[in-house]
């Protein structure tokens, strides 16, 4: 596109496209960030100089919002605490820029309540970050450079789960979730999320705190 980013206010995407722009400073990007101030789209992705805009389509934002839906009533089940940080920008200065679909903070949800701003130099990476992918595709090493604990991509109506390795600093697609050791997740959440395309949010929460209470007794 000819038109530079910094003109981030006039610039016109359609649902489900993207843009790209190369050679871009982070000097720049912050720039970017502050002329889109807190407008929630485009969605943007920052990796050594490239810079992604991505609209969102209806279809996207539908499953996201099922897929964190889902997450909150599992947490809830369980009584478990969580900070939801939704699709905040986090930064690894001169390096890295990301927004994800969702995130939470779960196992250090103590040290982001109260807070409204997210700064990784002193705050730790959500504990558990979402991605779906409709028209795009997730960049893993652009999660490698935050090394988010764990992160969910869920395509073509499939959910697959990675996990970070510190020991050589790169995500491993696992079969479980270590959040939700005791939930198959990555069977039921494809099967609640087309439940919830074709009957509705509040039907398919309903239908998985039910599966949730027939799991946890399964004699009543």
């Amino acid at each position: 596109m000819s038109l530079h980013p910094l003109s981030l206010p006039s610039l016109q995407l359609s649902p489900g496209t993207r843009s790209l722009f190369h050679n871009l400073s982070w000097h720049e990007f912050e720039a970017i960030l502050e002329r889109r101030s807190d407008r929630p789209v485009p969605r943007l992705t920052y990796n050594k100089g490239t810079l992604e805009l991505r609209m969102p389509t209806p279809e996207h934002e539908k499953i996201k919002i099922l897929i964190g839906d889902f997450i909150k009533v599992l947490l809830e089940k369980d009584d478990r605490d969580y900070e939801p940080f939704g699709s905040s920008t986090f930064k690894k200065p001169d390096r890295v820029g990301l927004e994800p679909d969702d995130c939470f903070y779960i196992q250090n949800y103590a040290t982001m309540v109260g807070k409204l701003r997210v700064n990784l130099s002193v705050d730790p990476p959500p504990d558990l970050a979402v991605e779906v992918d409709v028209t795009s595709t997730t960049q893993l090493n652009v999660y490698r450079a935050i090394a988010v604990p764990e992160l969910w991509i869920f395509s073509n109506g499939k959910l697959k789960i990675f996990r970070f390795q510190l020991d050589n600093n790169d995500y491993t697609e696992a079969i479980a979730s270590s959040i939700f050791e005791t939930i198959p997740v990555k069977e039921i959440v494809p099967q609640f999320v087309d439940r919830g395309l074709t009957a509705g949010v509040s039907q398919a929460k309903r239908e998985l705190r039910k599966w949730l209470r027939d799991r946890l007794n399964p004699n009543l």
